[in-house]
């Protein structure tokens, strides 16, 4: 079945479809486009933290306005469902928000990882969350402004999640984590439509806020600093930033330089080192351990392999042998060859065909079977990757 069968069968049976309301055009669209199919329509947002909580520290705006998840959203997603004549409620989910996305943003940074909140959001809050919410209410599907499909397969007797028809727009990456009762009860209306599509229906529509930018930003990070916000956070809950100042060192462990902390820094990161050096240099690998950042020419930034955890599988059940797929490592790249091989119950090691830049722990790689998403998992840094050849080595009676 897919969305589109779902919507139909949904409006056939006048269930209640619980939208998820950000306050954008995307999501405010999918509002309007449910309504004008019939369907009987509720408008949640949730209220996941409060921009003006850090006003007045060093580099925070006095007033945060116009971002992602902002009062202003708030006031934009009511003002659509009044335009619309739907009801619509605002569930305030912030201690859980800073619980499962902020403290855990807070926390990778300091062991030297870069993390994605808006991937911890989807797989860990809002689509939980949604759920929960709109089954209270009486609704039996939520609908989304994320460009994705999904469908379900009565073969495999599986959800599947599948790339939008607008590959510019995909947001699968950021999916991957949905589980089989998610996809089950979730719609994606744009999942056929291009992104100037979707504008001219928010103008038939009558929504005002039809050109209204899409955000790039981190939605809880007022001024865009992320080592600010740290700072500023920890601040606030009476902690002091770790020290985990160390050396710049190069790949043969000669020291050039000294750093101020381990979460100042990102694999493939060039500006912000602080040493000169004939040529461009480039993080290759932190240790939190040691506190050492190594540095070096950017043709060392490319890594054959990388080993995912916490895994998600949609498509598929579970991996019990070597498969060919195509891998994401980063929302802006496409889909890339390579092998899929176990690595014990809840690992798997990627073998790309050609090396790939700037592979960075905390990060998801997202695993693909043409346009359907098979599952993903999160990135080990390579010291626990290596750990894990070295112990399959040795289960195999390898040396």
């Amino acid at each position: 079945m897919s969305t589109a069968t779902a919507i139909s069968a949904a409006n056939a049976a006048k269930d209640l479809i619980a939208v998820a309301m950000s306050g954008g055009v995307d999501s405010s669209t999918v509002a309007a486009m449910l309504r004008a199919q019939g369907a009987d329509v509720i408008g949640l947002t949730l209220q996941l933290w409060d921009q003006n909580r850090l006003a007045g520290k060093p580099g925070v705006p006095t007033r945060s306005t116009g971002r992602c998840c902002s009062l202003d959203d708030v006031y934009d997603a009511r003002r659509v469902a009044e335009t619309l004549g739907i009801p619509y409620y605002v569930v305030n989910q912030q201690d859980r928000f800073e619980h499962d996305v902020v403290q855990p943003f807070v926390r990778d940074y300091l062991n030297g990882r870069t993390p994605i909140p808006c991937s911890l959001c989807n797989n860990h809050l809002k689509f939980d969350q949604l759920l929960k919410t709109a089954r209270q209410i009486g609704a039996t599907k939520i609908a989304t402004g994320h460009y994705a499909r999904n469908e379900y397969d009565a073969a495999r007797g599986r959800w599947i999640l599948r790339r939008p028809a607008d590959l510019a727009k995909d947001q699968t990456w950021f999916l991957f984590g949905l589980t089989q009762e998610q996809l089950a009860h979730t719609l994606f209306p744009l999942g056929e439509s291009t992104k100037p599509e979707v504008r001219e229906i928010a103008r038939s529509s009558g929504l005002t806020l039809a050109d209204k930018p899409d955000s790039q930003e981190i939605c809880f990070i007022p001024g865009g600093d992320y080592k600010q916000f740290i700072a500023n956070y920890l601040d606030e809950q009476g902690e002091r930033l770790p020290d985990s100042a160390g050396e710049l060192v190069s790949t043969s462990g000669e020291t050039l330089g000294q750093h101020e902390g381990i979460h100042n820094f990102t694999i493939g990161q060039r500006k912000g080192l602080g040493i000169f050096a004939p040529n461009p240099l480039y993080v290759l690998h932190i240790d939190p351990a040691s506190k050492s950042v190594t540095v070096g020419p950017e043709m060392e930034l490319n890594r054959a392999s990388l080993l995912v955890h916490r895994l998600n599988w949609i498509g598929i059940a579970a991996l019990d042998e070597p498969r060919r797929a195509e891998v994401r490592i980063r929302h802006s790249q496409q889909p890339t060859a390579a092998t899929l091989e176990p690595v014990g119950e809840d690992r798997v090691r990627v073998r790309f065909d050609e090396p790939q830049r700037a592979v960075t722990p905390g990060h998801s790689a997202v695993f693909y079977d043409g346009d359907e998403v098979l599952g993903g998992g999160w990135i080990l840094p390579p010291e626990a990757a290596a750990g894990a050849m070295g112990s399959a080595a040795t289960a195999q009676g390898c040396c």
